[in-house]
């Protein structure tokens, strides 16, 4: 049996601090984030910006980008951080929480997929979320054009270009032509 250092949440912030470098952990495994292009962060952008100006107007919550890594599990830690991800307002921290990764589980998470993601950590990632007790996470696919929607306890569903992105419970009203998150 070979024994494995795992790394904390607090561990990856100082790893981090002062670094161009980001990382995510994976039950004390660190993984590295590779950078990412131009398409993947104008996809990110168009569809959490989409997503922003409806809860604002709503008062409904708050949204952050990839530079929030959110602690989703505690020994071992699991630290991701999605490329959007909205936070109802009743579960928002306070304005003088403390600096550092949050200790929170997200309400939506929107993941775009890019050249340099497997299909294996792709799917990782969205089955960390859901064990997490994410309520929506939408996988967005670039190349095929399409947003994949995963609930727990519900089939993904697969959303092509030519049909209506709908926030359900997480966002009630919200609606978005899944062709517009790739114009």
């Amino acid at each position: 049996m070979v024994a494995t250092n795992l790394l904390s949440a607090e561990d990856l912030e100082r790893m981090e601090a002062g670094s161009d470098a980001r990382f995510e952990l994976v039950r004390g495994e660190l993984f590295e984030v590779a950078a990412v292009g131009w398409g993947h962060g104008r996809i990110a952008f168009r569809f959490g910006h989409r997503v922003a100006t409806f809860a604002f107007a709503r008062g409904l919550g708050e949204l952050v980008t990839s530079d929030t890594g959110f602690i989703l599990e505690r020994d071992p830690d699991v630290v991701l951080k999605p490329d959007v991800a909205f936070v109802r307002h009743d579960h928002v921290p306070p304005d003088d929480a403390s600096p550092g990764f949050v200790p929170l589980v997200p309400d939506l998470v929107i993941e775009v997929v890019s050249t340099n993601d497997t299909r294996r950590e792709v799917a990782r990632k969205v089955a960390l979320y859901q064990d997490a007790g994410v309520p929506m996470t939408v996988v967005v696919e670039p190349d095929a054009r399409t947003l994949t929607v995963h609930r727990p306890g519900q089939p993904p569903e697969r959303l092509e270009a030519t049909e209506t992105f709908d926030g359900g419970d997480v966002l009630p009203g919200f609606r978005l032509a899944v062709a517009d998150v790739f114009r």
